[in-house]
């Protein structure tokens, strides 16, 4: 008999799945040539190994940094 400890696990579990099938099945965007924010060339090095990149390395810093910071209301 199943108490519902089990069953919370087995919720988790159906969730967890649910999660990675959809993020493995999402296809990323091509990869751009040039930066979005500040139109440099995006290294191709950086283009082959990051797929669907669409900044350059010193534009995601600033990026990630903008959300690392931000809060909202």
């Amino acid at each position: 008999m199943a108490d519902w400890i089990d069953e919370s696990q087995e919720y988790q579990l159906k969730i967890l799945q649910a999660q990675v099938t959809q993020a493995t099945r999402t296809q990323p965007s091509p990869s751009a040539f040039f930066c979005v924010d500040c139109d440099t060339p995006i290294a191709e090095p950086r283009r082959k190994i990051i797929p669907g990149v669409q900044r350059c390395i010193e534009c995601q810093e600033i990026e990630e940094i903008k959300r690392k910071n931000y809060r909202p209301v």
